[in-house]
Parts: structure tokens; sequence; C-alpha cells
């Protein structure tokens, strides 16, 4: 059995999210801006995980996973997101502060103590900024996520990412309970903001159209 080095499981977790989640071609170039490793070291590894039957890799021509090389890939990213939300939920962490430390534990957790994390944590679904969390068995459930401005008065849905790009606004509205994984409800709608009402602790936060736009939510289906 092949043991894969943690440089291997880097670049299949990179190939994946490229194609997967940033929707973008998955070129040698790409591949090496996305790692901040020169391009003829990119080729050389792929070169070797094409050879393990990981990657399809042509030159000129990009890559894509495999198979095997895609379960690698989202066996990696369960840890991940799983560590993140750990370390959020169970160590205090805040979610700016994680990833670079699940970055760095990813590769060294037993399948046990994942396992074990999993079900502390009550067999979550999504990280602590809203992406999925692969199953055990890695699938990807992914639920379609429309922006909050886009709901209608009375619906309601989970918050799974918010996009706002400065950072003292992300605290802010954190501190007000819009967050990833956080249940809301549209009770208003103004010409200037967007008026949701935070389920799980019954305050209304006003949003302004543009952040409203930015804060992306997973309707639940009404009965």
């Amino acid at each position: 059995m092949t043991i894969l080095t943690e440089a291997m499981q880097d670049y299949l977790k990179t190939i994946w999210r490229l194609a997967h989640e940033d929707n973008v071609p998955v070129t040698t170039t790409a591949l090496a801006n996305a790692l901040g490793v020169r391009p003829a070291s990119t080729t050389n590894m792929l070169k070797r995980l094409a050879a393990l039957h990981l990657v399809k890799y042509e030159p000129y021509r990009g890559v894509e996973l495999t198979e095997a090389g895609e379960k690698v890939a989202l066996e990696v990213v369960r840890h991940h997101r799983l560590l993140e939300l750990y370390l959020t939920e169970a160590l205090g962490f805040s979610p700016d502060e994680v990833h670079e430390e699940a970055e760095r534990l990813e590769h060294h957790i037993s399948e046990a103590f994942e396992q074990a994390i999993a079900e502390q944590l009550g067999h979550p679904t999504h990280d602590p900024h809203g992406d999925p969390i692969p199953t055990p068995d890695l699938q990807l459930v992914s639920r379609p996520a429309r922006p909050l401005s886009e709901l209608q008065i009375g619906q309601e849905g989970y918050i799974r990412r918010v996009r706002v790009d400065v950072p003292e606004r992300v605290e802010a509205l954190a501190a007000e309970g819009v967050a990833p994984n956080v249940r809301v409800r549209v009770v208003e709608r103004r010409e200037q903001a967007c008026v949701v009402q935070i389920v799980v602790s019954g305050r209304e936060v006003m949003i302004v159209p543009d952040e409203a736009c930015d804060v992306l939510v997973e309707p639940l289906e009404t009965t």
C-alpha cells in the first residue's frame, strides 16, 4: 500500500477545490499558483500522482482527479472541516483562526479520532464557515444557497456563508448573530434594509442591501 505524503494530499485537495469550489480549469499554472510552488515542481508531482492512478494528467491539457484521487481529497477535506469546527466549538477558537491550525493537523488524525470528533459534535453537516463537511462515506451533500436579499417575508433558512470582505463588518455581523449555521427568518423588507429575525435568540437585526446580497442562506422547505 502506497503511503501518500502530506504534499501529495495537499495537491489532491487543491485540485479538488479548484475544480469543485472555485470552478476554474485546473492547469499546471493555476495549481502552482494556488500552492505557491514553481510550475516545474507541480509538473513533477502530477507525474507522480498520475503514476499512482490518482490523477489524469496530460501536459498542456490540465489535470483531473480519478475516483481514487477524489476519495483521498475528500477525506482530507473532511478532516480539515471537522477540525475547524472542533477548534471553534470545543476549544473556543474564532472561525478566522482555525484554518492554519486545521491545515497542520488534517494529515495526522486517525479515523478513530475523526469519528470521535464527529460524534462529539453531533455529526455536523457544515464547518464554521458554512462549507459542507463530506460524510463518513465521502459524499458531499451541498444544498443550494441563495442571497438573503432574495428571500421573501416569512421565509426561513440557515446562513451558510457570509461573503462580506471587510473583517470589521464580519465581526459586527457575527456579534449580532449573523453567522454561518444560524437559522434566520425574514420578517420585513424595506427599501434601505432587510430586517432579519435571528430565530435562536429572537432578536431582530437590520441588514443593509449590499450585505444582504452577500449573506448566503439555505432556505428551508415550506410544508
